[in-house]
């Protein structure tokens, strides 16, 4: 059997990556407090998060005002939907493969113990 782990990209590992390019893949762009809101974690954890999500080509940040107010909002690249919509097939081909590993070794199991009541005990 392959690795099952082998195709999911480390850079989704994190829980709050996850929630951030969930929340990318599905609006086209958010911003600061509001994905800190959605995700609810602290200020430093989204934008280190963020900053190597940025890093890795995943997010585009886009920094500007709304009045005087400063406003940063976030949007997936192409890049980004490509190497998520990938990892999240990963992790689908590992669940799957898992699931029928499992009941490969149920069955195998099964068999060996139907087998082994047919064999005489050891006497001795």
């Amino acid at each position: 059997m392959n690795n099952p782990i082998e195709n999911l990209n480390k850079t989704f590992d994190s829980r709050v990556r996850l929630g951030i390019m969930s929340t990318l893949m599905v609006n086209d762009e958010i911003n600061f407090n509001d994905l800190k809101q959605l995700i609810a974690v602290t200020d430093g954890n989204l934008a280190s998060h963020i900053k190597s999500l940025e890093e890795n080509g995943y997010v585009k940040v886009n920094k500007g005002f709304v009045g005087r107010k400063t406003n940063t909002t976030y949007a997936v690249t192409k890049a980004g939907e490509k190497a998520f919509q990938q990892h999240l097939g990963a992790l689908e081909k590992m669940i799957k493969t898992m699931k029928y590993f499992f009941l490969y070794l149920y069955f195998e199991t099964q068999s060996e113990i139907n087998f082994l009541k047919l064999c005489p005990t050891n006497v001795g």
